[in-house]
């Protein structure tokens, strides 16, 4: 009898929410440092700055029986002190494994910018590395100027706040499913 292959387990949903426990913390931060430190070589050793400090980090999680399993994309976010009412959104990433299978980034964005809405957020923008420009515009964001960022062409975004309703409980987020095969 010949055994055929097991293909490697995929999760059917994941959760997008407000990093509440320190295991999602440190596998957020765990995850920048793969994709902007080893992947992308932006930052040498670590990513994190004085923002950290005060940011928000969400997480999107895939699932294994319903429970959390891992996470598999990241987001950070943070009203400026300065400016009540202007939050940005920074150190979006994706495990390069999930890239593609579901709507994380989408849903990542969509955390972000409805949390912070809810939280008086009357402008909000990010600095998005220019392959993403697509993405983001076709989420209703509206590029305001270009500029080098780490040595790379990002393009100063805004979002139009219009197409994100207040999310009053980031803590229990969204789901988004993955792509049928």
């Amino acid at each position: 009898m010949i055994l055929e292959p097991v293909p490697p387990y995929r999760p059917s949903h994941f959760r997008v929410k407000f990093a509440t426990s320190a295991w999602e913390r440190r596998a957020c931060a765990a995850l920048r440092r793969q994709v902007f430190c080893a992947e992308q070589g932006i930052f040498t050793d670590d990513d994190r700055d004085a923002i950290d400090a005060h940011a928000i980090p969400i997480c999107a999680l895939s699932t294994l029986g319903g429970d959390a399993d891992a996470v598999v994309g990241t987001v950070r976010i943070h009203e400026v002190p300065e400016r009540p009412g202007e939050w940005w959104g920074s150190r979006l990433a994706v495990a390069r494994e999930f890239r593609g299978t579901a709507a994380l980034g989408a849903g990542l964005i969509q955390v972000a910018v409805s949390s912070a809405h809810a939280r008086g957020c009357t402008r909000f923008l990010a600095h998005v590395q220019e392959r993403n420009v697509p993405l983001f515009a076709a989420l209703h964001w509206t590029s305001l100027d270009t500029v080098a960022l780490h040595r790379r062409p990002h393009h100063l975004m805004q979002a139009d706040l219009a197409a994100y309703p207040p999310m009053h409980d980031p803590e229990h987020g969204l789901v988004t499913l993955a792509k049928a095969a």
